[in-house]
């Protein structure tokens, strides 16, 4: 079974061919996939590599953690699942809607007869 790692500190210069290519030396990849910000089209500095076998999995996570890779000293770890989520989409998660009204700038009220409690 294939096992995913967590590949972080990657140059922004990297390439998933490169990277593919670095992990070979631990055993037969099967997959690799650098994260790229939609923004800016720039890479993230992290990734993941996924090792067609239990056994390339841990010796890349005990041959390549921490050794240099053009350039930068790569942190792998084996990929913690994603957790899930949940609202999803617009407006998920928490109750804002009404109108709630608010003192958002927690002076006083303002208005007529504003500034109640300060009497002086």
């Amino acid at each position: 079974m294939a096992t995913k790692l967590y590949v972080g500190n990657l140059p922004y210069s990297a390439k998933e061919e490169s990277l593919k290519e670095h992990f070979s030396s631990a055993g037969s990849v099967a997959s690799v996939k650098i994260i790229i910000d939609r923004e800016t089209g720039r890479s993230k500095g992290f990734g993941f590599v996924e090792m067609d076998s239990d056994d390339g999995a841990q010796n890349a996570v005990s041959q390549l953690d921490g050794q240099e890779f053009e350039g930068r000293s790569l942190r792998v770890s084996e990929a913690k699942p994603q957790p899930e989520r949940t609202g999803g989409g617009f407006g998920g998660g928490g109750s804002r809607g009404g109108f709630g009204g608010g003192n958002r700038d927690g002076g006083g009220r303002g208005g007529f007869g504003g500034g109640r409690g300060r009497r002086e």
